[in-house]
């Protein structure tokens, strides 16, 4: 029953019940947080480098999946890491996958990642808890929304240098039979703000009332920012890139053995599919006229493990009320963020079945979430302080 827990679950249809008891369902003791964290990822931002630290974030949560046979697992993509939550059948092979990955990552990509585990009932006799509700974000992907403050004090145990050492992964790389990122894909262009700006956003409520405050934000954003018109995708400027050097984390950390062939392959598998969307084409496997729909639906833009995290289009207008009603919040002692802006958002997928089982991380161009976390870590410093 433990392994298959989350799949279990019955999902919530609303993104709001984020805020609902009911939603959540503490997670089998059993299981462990499995944390990743590029290191040094604000400075590889600030080099531009912002497409490879997504890349390698987004890696930790293909190696782990695929390593699990693609077990259905609960997760969050973070930017420059990411979070997931592994029963114990699967965290020995996920934490190899994560082994090979840090050696990737660091011989294909020049970057360093950080691997921490933390039982879950080392959390729970710290005093913290994490619950998981199951969100039906669309038909292809089911999103876990976390609760409680356990993640984020797991997060600061494997980064913090005082404890890391304790909760590092200590384990070795397996060579995989196949391709240990298989399904991990970067091949659309940055997809232009429809509205002027792509705001990246983490929110914490910190205060006792943390649910009143929560629901007050995104009933703030929704008033601001609209509903479905905030969405950071919009199919009108979804394309496939046709620019070699876009395939570059991918082809670097997965085709290390041929680079230039798969770049040609990329590049041409491209502009058949820009082809193939135009002219709405069914293939044997695609309806190409149906997919960028599908496509929309199951990104990530907003998600939330203790943090709410969220990619918005809108203009500087509604970035200005925005800023002005959290720093309100931020004053009375409620809530810590962070924000960055961009004109773009930056894609990277996960999957496995083109017209099925998918997620596309979404995150700000320029270092999104990244980015955010320096105003977001200076605010939540100088609440506790």
């Amino acid at each position: 029953m433990s392994t298959d827990f989350y799949a279990r679950l019955l999902p919530v249809d609303r993104f709001e019940q984020l805020v609902e008891d009911a939603a959540y369902t503490p997670l089998p003791a059993d299981w462990s947080v499995v944390l990743t964290d590029v290191v040094g990822s604000t400075e590889a931002v600030r080099a531009g480098r912002y497409r490879e630290v997504n890349y390698v974030g987004a890696a930790s949560i293909a190696a782990v999946l695929n390593a699990a046979g693609r077990a259905d697992l609960p997760f969050v993509f973070g930017g420059d890491g990411a979070t997931l939550v592994v029963p114990p059948e699967h965290v020995g092979a996920g934490l190899a996958a994560l082994a090979a990955l840090q050696e990737h990552a660091r011989d294909r990509l020049n970057l360093g990642l950080r691997v921490g585990t933390v039982p879950l009932h080392a959390v729970r006799a710290a005093g913290h808890e994490v619950a998981v509700a199951r969100y039906q974000a669309s038909e292809n992907y089911a999103q876990a929304l976390f609760r409680g403050t356990g993640l984020g004090w797991a997060e600061d145990q494997v980064k913090d240098p005082s404890t890391s050492d304790r909760w590092a992964s200590r384990a070795s790389p397996r060579e995989s039979d196949g391709d240990p990122y298989e399904g991990l894909e970067c091949r659309w262009q940055d997809v232009k703000s429809p509205r002027g700006e792509t705001v990246s956003l983490l929110i914490e409520a910190v205060s006792d009332d943390r649910d009143v405050t929560y629901r007050e934000v995104l009933g703030l954003i929704g008033e601001v920012y609209g509903a479905d018109s905030a969405h950071p995708v919009a199919l009108d400027r979804l394309r496939l890139a046709t620019t070699p050097a876009k395939f570059g984390p991918e082809v670097r950390l997965r085709h290390p053995d041929r680079p230039l062939r798969r770049r040609a392959t990329l590049w041409a598998l491209n502009v058949i599919g820009r082809v193939l969307i135009r002219f709405g084409i069914e293939t044997s496997e695609t309806d190409w006229e149906r997919y960028p729909k599908l496509f929309r639906a199951s990104t990530d833009y907003r998600k939330f493990d203790g943090v709410l995290r969220m990619v918005l289009a809108g203009g500087p207008e509604e970035r200005a009320r925005l800023e002005a009603a959290l720093d309100r919040l931020y004053e009375e002692g409620r809530l810590a963020y962070g924000l960055h802006v961009s004109d773009r958002a930056v894609l990277t997928c996960l999957v496995y079945r083109r017209m099925g089982q998918q997620v596309h991380f979404v995150d700000g161009a320029g270092g999104g979430y990244t980015s955010a976390a320096v105003g977001f870590k200076r605010r939540r410093k100088a609440l506790a302080g």
